[in-house]
C-alpha cells in the first residue's frame, strides 16, 4: 500500500545545442532509470530537445524537424514503460511557434502546455522566438501526426494524483498559472525550466519554490537545464528541486557535469488533509473564472510496483535541529509568558500558586511564572511554590525541588499529603495497602485541592503543568492534575519540554539554578504516586506503562497535524525508528495510543484555558472538537490487522 505518496523526479540529461537526436537519447535514458526505480511522473527542463540556448536557430526549419523527428523516436523506444514523462521543446503551430511541454506515456502524447509568459531580458529575448499561450486561440495541436489537447489549463489525472504544468517564468509571475491549476485540482505542479545562475539568484528561486508550493497546499517539481547548455554568455547550473507544501524533499547538485535524476516521494495524502482545513483553499476556488475552466487528460496506469520511500522522517518532528531548535524554545517560552502576564493582568491575581514536583512539567511552568514575574515587574516572592510530598516522593525530586525554589528566590511551602489522604483513605474505606488508581488518584486530587486552597488564600492563580502528550493520552488524574486556573504547557509536547527545560537552564538562570534544571533533565519521567524502591529510588516510571513518550508524539504529530490512518504512522513510524524499536514494540503502543486517545477525551473536553505554541492544540475551544463518545473501533481494528 503506498498510503498517498507519489514517487516523483526532477531529471537534468546532459544536452548538446541543436543537436536534438543526442538529447532525446540522454532522456530516454534517464526516464529507463527513473521507471526502474518506481517512479510515476517524470520531468526535464525546458526545451530539453533542443537545448535551450538555440537562440535563432529556433527559427530553422531544419532544427524544429529534428526535434519533432527526435520526440517520435523517444515516443516510440519507451513505449513499454509506464512512467509519464514531461519534455520540452519548440513546436510550429499556424505560423508561430510555441515553448511547449509535451506529456507522453506508453507511446502516446497526452497532451501540450504552451508557455505563458516569456521574458524580454537582455538575455533571455524569448519574445523574439515563441508567442505566449495568451495568444494562441487554439485548445488543439497536430504533432507527430496526431491532434491533442493543447493549453494551460490541462490537467492529468492518474490513479494516484493529478497534476499540471507550468513553464520556467511562469512561476515568477504576479499570479503564476500553478494558483489557478492548483484551486482546480492539481497536487502537484511540474516546472520545466532554464534558470541561469547570478549571485543570489538560488537562493531567491528557493524561496520562490517553497513559497508557491505553500500557497497552492501541493508538491512542486522543479526542473531546469544543467551542463551542455551554451556559456557563451550565461551558465545553467542544473536546479532540480522537489518541494512539498513548503518543505524541500530533494534537490540536485549544482553544476555538476553529469546527468541527474532527483527522486522523492510527495505525500499527496497529506496535501489534501491540508486543503480540507484550510477554508480559504475552498474560499479562492470560488474566484476561478469560468473562461479558465480545466481540460482533464485521464493517463493510463502508471507504475505499480510496492512503494520505496526515499525521503526522510524525522523521530521528533515536534523537535527542530542546530540552530532551528534555540529558536523554536525562545519562540514558545516567549508565547507562554506572554500568555500568562495576560491572564494576571486582566484578572488582577496577586499570586501565582505551582505545585512543584521536581519533575520537567512543573519545572517549565515555574520557569514560565519566573520569567512572566520579572517581565511585568511584581516581586519573585509573589510566586507561591508548593512542594507536597507524598507516598512516593523520591529524595532526588524533593531535593530539587526545594533547590529550585530557593535559588529562584519565590515563596516556598512544604506540605505534606501524607496525612491527608490517609485520612480520606478512612473517610472511603480504602485499604493504604491497596495501590491502585484509587490510591494514585486520591494523592492528586489532594494535591490540586490544596494549591486551589492556596490560591483562594492569596488571590493568586493556580498554574496548570500538564503537557500535551499528557493530555493526549489522558494520563491525568481527572479534576487533580488535569485542572487549574491557566495552564501553561497545555500545548506543549513531552519531547520538547525537555528541550524548553535547558534551553533556559542554558540561557536564562543562574548557576545554582542550572545544576539543579540540568539534574531535571536528567531525571526519569514519574507521578510518584508509588512508594520508592528499598533504595529510594523512583519505581513507578511512566514511560513503562504507557509507552515510550517519543512514540506517542509521533502518533500525536501525524495523526492530528494530517489525519493519517493508523497503517500510514505504523509504517513512518517503523521506518523512523528503524534500530530503536522493534515493529512488534511499535504496533504495541500505537495500539495503546489510539485507545487511550478515544477513551479519554472527556478530559480534554473541559481543559482549562492555556496558550497555543504550535501547529497542534487539543483545547475543545479550538483546535480539537471531538465528541467524547466517539468509538475508536476502526482505528484499533486496522492496527489489528497490520501485518509485517
Amino acid at each position: 500500500m503506498n498510503y498517498g505518496f507519489v514517487k516523483v523526479a526532477a531529471a537534468i540529461p546532459l544536452v548538446k545545442v541543436a543537436d536534438c537526436r543526442y538529447n532525446a537519447e540522454q532522456i530516454q535514458q534517464l526516464m529507463i532509470e527513473a521507471d526502474e526505480k518506481g517512479v510515476k511522473i517524470i520531468t526535464f527542463p525546458e526545451l530539453c530537445i533542443t537545448a535551450y540556448t538555440c537562440a535563432d536557430l529556433f527559427a530553422q526549419q531544419l532544427l524544429l524537424e529534428e526535434a519533432e523527428l527526435a520526440l517520435m523516436k523517444l515516443i516510440n523506444d519507451t513505449r513499454q514503460l509506464n512512467i509519464i514523462a514531461i519534455v520540452g521543446m519548440p513546436i510550429a503551430n499556424h505560423g508561430t511557434l510555441i515553448n511547449a511541454a509535451v506529456v507522453i506515456q506508453q507511446g502516446k502524447i497526452l497532451g501540450v502546455v504552451p508557455k505563458t509568459y516569456l521574458p524580454n531580458y537582455k538575455e533571455f529575448y524569448e519574445q523574439r522566438w515563441f508567442t505566449s499561450a495568451l495568444q494562441l486561440p487554439e485548445d488543439t495541436i497536430r504533432i507527430c501526426s496526431e491532434v491533442v489537447p493543447m493549453g494551460t489549463n490541462l490537467l492529468f489525472e492518474t490513479s494516484d494524483t493529478t497534476f499540471g504544468i507550468e513553464i520556467c517564468e511562469d512561476v515568477w509571475a504576479v499570479i503564476p498559472p500553478s494558483s489557478t491549476l492548483a484551486l482546480q485540482g492539481a497536487e502537484i505542479i511540474f516546472n520545466l525550466s532554464a534558470t541561469d545562475e547570478c549571485i543570489g539568484k538560488h537562493h531567491y528561486l528557493c524561496s520562490l519554490i517553497a513559497q508557491q508550493s505553500a500557497r497552492c497546499m501541493a508538491g512542486y517539481v522543479y526542473s531546469s537545464c544543467g551542463f551542455g547548455e551554451s556559456t557563451t554568455d550565461l551558465v545553467f547550473a542544473g536546479n532540480g528541486m522537489i518541494y512539498e507544501n513548503g518543505a524541500k524533499l530533494a534537490h540536485s547538485d549544482r553544476f555538476s557535469f553529469e546527468a541527474q535524476l532527483i527522486i522523492s516521494e510527495i505525500d499527496v495524502e497529506r496535501l489534501r488533509s491540508e486543503r480540507r482545513q484550510n477554508t480559504t483553499f475552498a474560499t479562492n476556488k470560488g474566484d476561478i473564472s469560468v473562461a479558465s475552466k480545466p481540460i482533464r487528460i485521464a493517463t493510463r496506469t502508471t507504475n505499480d510496483s510496492d512503494l520505496t520511500l526515499t525521503r526522510h522522517f524525522d523521530m521528533h518532528p515536534f523537535v527542530p535541529k542546530g540552530a532551528a531548535l534555540d529558536q523554536r524554545c525562545e519562540e514558545i517560552f516567549s508565547i507562554q509568558v506572554s500568555g500568562l502576564a495576560q491572564r494576571l493582568v486582566h484578572t488582577h491575581a496577586q499570586t501565582a500558586v505551582i505545585g512543584i514536583s521536581g519533575g520537567l512539567d512543573s519545572t517549565l511552568a515555574l520557569l514560565v511564572c519566573i520569567k512572566t514575574f520579572d517581565k511585568l515587574g511584581i516581586s519573585r516572592d509573589r510566586i507561591v511554590g508548593v512542594t507536597m510530598p507524598g507516598f512516593g516522593t523520591t529524595n532526588r525530586t524533593y531535593t530539587n525541588a526545594m533547590d529550585l525554589m530557593k535559588s529562584l528566590g519565590i515563596t516556598i511551602r512544604e506540605i505534606s499529603i501524607k496525612d491527608a489522604v490517609i485520612q480520606h483513605f478512612k473517610d472511603i474505606n480504602h485499604d493504604i495497602n491497596v495501590h491502585d488508581v484509587t490510591y494514585e488518584n486520591s494523592q492528586a486530587r489532594e494535591r490540586t485541592q490544596i494549591l486551589m486552597d492556596i490560591a483562594n488564600q492569596t488571590n493568586g492563580l493556580v498554574i496548570g503543568t500538564g503537557d500535551l502528550s499528557e493530555l493526549a493520552l489522558g494520563w491525568a488524574t481527572y479534576n487533580g492534575d488535569h485542572m487549574s486556573m491557566y495552564a501553561v504547557n497545555g500545548s506543549i509536547p513531552k519531547t520538547l519540554v525537555k528541550h524548553l527545560v535547558k534551553w533556559v537552564a542554558e540561557n536564562g538562570v543562574d548557576d545554582e539554578s542550572r545544576l539543579t534544571l540540568l539534574d531535571v533533565v536528567d531525571t526519569p519521567i514519574s507521578p510518584e504516586l508509588i512508594p520508592a524502591n528499598e533504595n529510594g529510588e523512583i519505581k513507578q516510571k511512566t514511560e513503562d506503562l504507557v509507552g515510550p513518550y517519543e512514540l506517542h508524539d509521533f502518533f500525536l504529530y501525524y495523526f492530528m497535524r494530517f489525519g493519517f490512518r493508523p497503517g500510514k504512522i505504523y509504517m513512518l513510524a517503523c521506518r523512523s525508528f528503524d534500530g530503536v524499536y522493534s515493529n512488534e514494540v511499535i504496533k504495541k503502543w500505537i495500539y495503546i495510543f489510539f485507545r487511550r486517545f478515544f477513551n479519554q477525551q472527556f478530559k480534554r473536553s473541559c481543559l482549562p484555558d492555556g496558550p497555543k505554541v504550535g501547529t497542534i492544540s487539543i483545547s475543545p475551544r479550538g483546535d480539537w472538537r471531538m465528541p467524547s463518545d466517539a468509538s475508536s473501533a476502526a482505528w484499533l481494528q486496522e492496527i489489528e490487522n497490520i501485518q509485517d
